[in-house]
């Protein structure tokens, strides 16, 4: 393999690793604030213990998103400085907007409500955690945005003399149509992602009769938050395909594997093609349904494969502007299918424990454990769908990512660094497993522990205390 390819390789995995992190901080952020709010308008303890046990997992989580999140800046000045050059006027922007403005939030009032438990009106101390989830999705934003402007460049202007982009329109950036409508979508995966992990931790307690009167409401959020989710992510998938159709007409293409150019273009659950990904034969299809993710009618018409290449080579010249088929074809149904088991496993979940019943099966709970990797599985897959079907261009129809490589990073380096980082990952990924499953089993704290660190003390002089 040579430098653009080992290049590929370790931005792919820094990144994939890096979002298994993002979809759980996000939307545990939000069910640690509702449960607490819970606790603060109804006074029940159940609500607090849940809400330490869950701020609990919450923190290890961040913890390793932040970490792992650093690396992702590196990768920009160690093996794609061509990239960093070309385009960093523009990309620059929306991510030190994301640090200065959403990160510093985020971690500033995050630090404020671990360590002000007794030391806050309970009212501000409620404030911070909201304070924290506003973060999180402002965060996400502002790195949408910057994504974005790859998937479909705007607001700048190409100077030819420098050969680099330069920003011109700052809010054209923010408000980007691929950025509005990628950024529903991902914070709908992330509330899924963070239902299924609560249901899935409730279940273990469920299954060995623990703790029941606190994991029950906790159990129903997770499902009603998995739900909520699930249907958000039809309908702004339903909007970004759309969109995606506009900007970038061989990514949905390359969903399909449409070579031709096709009016009422089916969709198919499952095809048998070649190892190329050149030809490909149905084998289970949904009559117009691709026209419809595109188009909005199921008669409307889609652009093949074929056609487009020939397109693109009309506009910037002789080449092979297709995606790597298989992969993008196979990816966009796993960010499909495993997002609707989350969902179906959310609806059987509800059935089986409606009214206080407990299912009975010794296989039940197991199953709904396992489950929880089903997020991260379409979380993963959608992301590199997303990056993969933009190939060969690193920013559509500008800048190919041939040539955004650093000039001066020889293989031997990039291998070195990409063999250190995975090695660093596994060990992170051994750490991060353990403290989540040590936390998670321990259960919630007793109503006296939470109680005792939850009181505001009236000694301006005590120290502040770590309340996890």
């Amino acid at each position: 393999m040579d430098v653009l390819d080992l290049a590929r390789i370790q931005f792919g995995v820094t990144t994939v690793y890096h979002f298994l992190f993002v979809p759980v901080t996000i939307g545990l952020s939000l069910v640690v604030a509702i449960l607490q709010t819970m606790w603060r308008s109804t006074g029940k303890t159940v609500y607090l213990r849940a809400t330490k046990f869950w701020g609990k997992l919450f923190l290890i989580n961040i913890a390793m998103g932040v970490v792992t999140g650093i690396v992702q800046e590196f990768q920009f000045g160690m093996n794609w400085s061509a990239y960093s050059r070309f385009v960093g006027d523009v990309f620059g922007a929306p991510l030190a907007f994301e640090a200065l403005v959403a990160f510093f939030l985020e971690s500033t009032f995050i630090g404020i409500w671990i360590f002000g438990w007794d030391r806050l009106r309970p009212g501000l101390h409620l404030a911070c955690i909201w304070l924290v989830a506003f973060g999180t999705v402002a965060s996400a934003y502002f790195i949408l945005a910057a994504n974005a402007f790859m998937q479909n460049p705007v607001g700048y202007q190409l100077n030819e003399t420098a050969g680099r982009a330069e920003l011109t329109d700052f809010g054209a950036v923010l408000t980007n149509p691929v950025a509005l409508a990628a950024f529903p979508h991902t914070v709908f995966a992330s509330w899924l992602t963070a239902g299924v992990v609560v249901v899935a931790v409730s279940g273990y307690h469920f299954m060995h009769r623990r703790d029941l009167d606190v994991h029950r409401p906790a159990m129903r959020l997770g499902v009603l938050t998995t739900l909520i989710g699930g249907l958000g992510l039809v309908l702004s998938g339903d909007s970004l395909g759309k969109v995606m159709t506009a900007t970038q007409p061989m990514k949905m293409a390359a969903a399909e594997a449409l070579y031709q150019t096709t009016y009422s273009a089916p969709f198919s659950v499952l095809t048998i093609g070649s190892l190329d990904g050149r030809h490909g034969t149905p084998i289970i299809e949904i009559p117009g349904l691709l026209s419809f993710l595109a188009t909005g009618s199921f008669s409307g018409r889609v652009e093949g494969i074929n056609d487009l290449n020939a397109q693109y080579n009309d506009l910037f010249g002789p080449g092979d502007y297709i995606p790597y088929i298989p992969l993008t074809y196979w990816t966009f149904r796993a960010m499909i299918g495993f997002g609707l088991l989350a969902m179906a496993m959310a609806v059987i979940v509800w059935w089986s424990t409606r009214r206080g019943r407990l299912p009975a099966h010794r296989l039940f709970w197991p199953v709904v454990m396992w489950m929880a990797l089903t997020p991260f599985l379409a979380n993963s897959s959608g992301w590199i769908f997303t990056e993969m079907g933009r190939q060969p261009w690193v920013v559509f129809s500008l800048y190919q990512t041939s040539e955004a490589v650093s000039p001066r990073v020889g293989a031997a380096t990039v291998l070195t660094s990409l063999i250190g980082f995975t090695l660093v990952y596994l060990i992170l990924a051994v750490i991060a497993l353990k403290l989540f499953f040590k936390y998670a089993k321990a259960g919630p704290p007793a109503e006296e522990t939470a109680l005792a660190s939850s009181s505001p003390s009236d000694d301006p002089d005590k120290p502040m205390a770590f309340a996890y």
